[in-house]
């Protein structure tokens, strides 16, 4: 889940992260208004879940409360890469002398946490890693031991700094980690960190990710969700509580097991065809849970054909096909359907689907290989 900068700042200040003033606002004169009282001289930028928003024309400096209205006139309404703004953020223009980089990240290859910090702010981290990898200093934290003084002071120190500054980093970097981990994000980016001309250390922008999978734990989190800003799909999934990716290709794919479910997305770009989506059932395939993922897929106007690949392990095969049945006939749909079923009792199931009419595979391949050849 994301959420907007205006947001992650006031998280940020929570936490005591020094940021600018400002409001939100979702009219000019809003936007007018929030100018005139931080004096007139602000920046205007657009609230939306996309990065590149000062190159798209999405960030602008106003020197008065009449410009500021004017650049949010042009700014609201906006396209930027595919998303609406519907919402900008009127701060206290800032003097900079120096901005820095500093993220928190999962690191899923080394099942660990990374902290990258560089003296190359305001430019895209992946930019600096790829044309300065030297400017791009990276400590992996032990989710288990947490972040250790050594590995601070390994950042503040790999780059030559005012001691002042120094200190100031040291703080921001304890907190930024604290937060992260306390919060259960994926990702907390602070690009820039800005130093101002009076030496000041303060939070320039926030973007924050969070773990869906952890939000139980942090239900306030759900009121900073911004639905319109969701793919429907995406959203519909989620309150219905299916695991659910939109991929745009026109296979629509459901399986039980995320592992499983990858591993049909792959064999069906094996074998030509392009995944409409990711759709993870869970361990069982019952005729209400089929009938919401069915409704779902189909209801993707890219979809062509949908792939069920399911294993019976607890769940019997006979069980998940009489659940197939019953929940292709509530949802209605009319699309190709190759079921492929293995597991415990995968005969019976087979035989049950095979009756019913509907197509099915031994194995995953010859699977993939005939809902292709249904959707072309």
């Amino acid at each position: 889940m994301n959420i907007h900068e205006y947001q992650g700042k006031e998280l940020m200040a929570r936490f005591g992260v020094p940021t600018p003033r400002g409001k939100v606002a979702a009219t000019p004169d809003e936007a007018k208004a929030h100018a005139a009282e931080f004096g007139g001289k602000v920046a205007v930028k657009a609230q939306v879940h996309i990065g590149g928003r000062g190159k798209a024309g999405g960030i602008k400096l106003a020197s008065s409360p009449d410009e500021a209205q004017a650049h949010a006139s042009k700014i609201l309404g906006m396209d930027i890469k595919g998303l609406t703004v519907r919402k900008v953020l009127v701060e206290e223009a800032l003097e900079l002398d120096k901005e820095f980089y500093l993220g928190v990240i999962l690191d899923r290859t080394r099942s660990t946490h990374c902290i990258m910090f560089s003296p190359m702010g305001g430019m895209d981290i992946e930019e600096v890693a790829e044309k300065h990898p030297d400017q791009l200093k990276k400590v992996h934290v032990n989710p288990l031991l947490g972040l250790l003084k050594h590995q601070v002071r390994e950042l503040v120190y790999a780059y030559e700094l005012p001691d002042a500054t120094r200190k100031d980093l040291a703080n921001f970097i304890e907190t930024l980690y604290k937060l992260y981990s306390g919060m259960d994000c994926l990702l907390s980016e602070i690009n820039p960190l800005a130093i101002t001309k009076d030496g000041r250390m303060i939070a320039a922008d926030a973007k924050f990710t969070f773990d869906e999978n952890a939000l139980f734990r942090h239900p306030e989190l759900e009121e900073l969700r911004e639905v319109a800003e969701s793919d429907p799909f995406e959203q519909r999934a989620h309150e219905e509580r299916l695991a659910y990716v939109r991929l745009h290709g026109e296979v629509g794919v459901i399986g039980n097991g995320a592992g499983l479910v990858m591993g049909t997305l792959d064999t069906v770009s094996r074998v030509g065809g392009k995944p409409a989506n990711f759709l993870d059932v869970g361990g069982g395939a019952s005729a209400v849970v089929v009938t919401k993922a069915l409704s779902l897929v189909s209801s993707d106007p890219n979809v062509r054909g949908v792939l069920f690949n399911i294993f019976g392990g607890i769940t019997r095969g006979d069980e998940v096909a009489r659940g197939i049945v019953q929940g292709v006939k509530s949802a209605n749909v009319t699309l190709p359907i190759v079921i492929r079923l293995a597991g415990t009792n995968s005969e019976e199931g087979r035989a049950i689907l095979a009756e019913a009419g509907y197509q099915t595979a031994a194995t995953m391949e010859e699977a993939a290989e005939k809902i292709v050849a249904l959707t072309r």
